[in-house]
């Protein structure tokens, strides 16, 4: 699963949001305090993204905590995921699905979508058709099109789903490294979403071994073939120089290369940057 930047991968998703400000050179998300988070959580989240590239996630869940204490719903996805991988804490599931339940409700979509999988496969959470129907549908109301999908097949049998819908069931029965190995075959074929959740299993090794240059490599391939969640991914990497040599110039391409999909933390994550631009200028 991977976090949200902004939500990532679903979990995998999982996508945050922006540097603080590019109109200062010298001053980073990554030197940003409490304060700052509370001001501009968008810029929480990101800082927050970035100690997770890390693997420093005793610092990211202090941001993304502090952002939920006011209700930020990116922050409380993320934290479901540290509580359902067992990244830096033991695993929970009650605590996750506590977490993604109020993510969900503040309108986190990766949140809805991870649930209606969750109560949908009945392995990490009992089976629930009824929630997983509600919020696959609120998800799917939000424009994601693998919620509409599963929606589609809900109560089908197992051999109905897609090779793609197999590795997103196995995923959420808690059994990734198979559903690395799906999602690395269908990668192999040119499958560019399969391709972008398995970067983001190499990023936080779930399932595989954990390495950001690889992930960053998946990451490219994807962004290339036209994935908003990838082209996201990349931008973040080349903004902080994890996975990937810094470089603002190509950060800032990708980001309006998934901005214009109308991906949610690019967009927000633009929005900041113009607003910075304006107060520098």
């Amino acid at each position: 699963m991977r976090p949200e930047a902004g939500r990532p991968p679903r979990r995998s998703g999982a996508a945050l949001a922006l540097l603080l400000a590019l109109a200062s050179p010298g001053l980073w998300a990554q030197d940003s305090e409490r304060g700052d988070w509370l001001r501009n959580p968008a810029m929480g989240n990101y800082k927050a993204y970035a100690e997770f590239k890390m693997a420093h996630y005793a610092a990211a869940r202090e941001v993304w905590e502090t952002l939920a204490g006011i209700g930020n719903g990116d922050a409380l996805f993320n934290l479901g995921i540290l509580a359902e991988d067992g990244l830096g804490e033991p695993k929970n599931m009650p605590k996750a699905e506590t977490l993604y339940t109020s993510a969900a409700q503040a309108g986190n979509f990766k949140a809805r979508y991870r649930l209606g999988m969750l109560y949908n496969a009945g392995a990490l959470l009992p089976r629930n058709v009824e929630k997983a129907r509600l919020y696959l549908t609120l998800a799917a109301e939000g424009g994601d099109k693998d919620a509409l999908a599963t929606l589609a097949l809900l109560e089908q049998p197992t051999g109905s789903r897609t090779r793609f819908q197999q590795a997103e069931w196995l995923g959420a029965s808690g059994r990734h490294a198979e559903a690395a190995g799906l999602y690395r075959e269908l990668a192999d074929t040119g499958d560019r979403q399969a391709q972008s959740r398995l970067a983001w299993m190499h990023e936080a090794g779930q399932g595989v071994e954990r390495s950001l240059p690889e992930a960053a490599r998946r990451f490219e391939i994807a962004a290339v073939a036209g994935e908003a969640e990838a082209q996201y991914a990349l931008a973040v990497m080349l903004r902080t120089g994890k996975g990937r040599e810094k470089d603002l110039a190509q950060s800032r391409v990708w980001l309006r290369r998934a901005a214009a999909q109308d991906h949610p933390a690019a967009m927000a994550a633009l929005r900041a940057e113009s607003s910075l631009d304006e107060v520098a200028r």
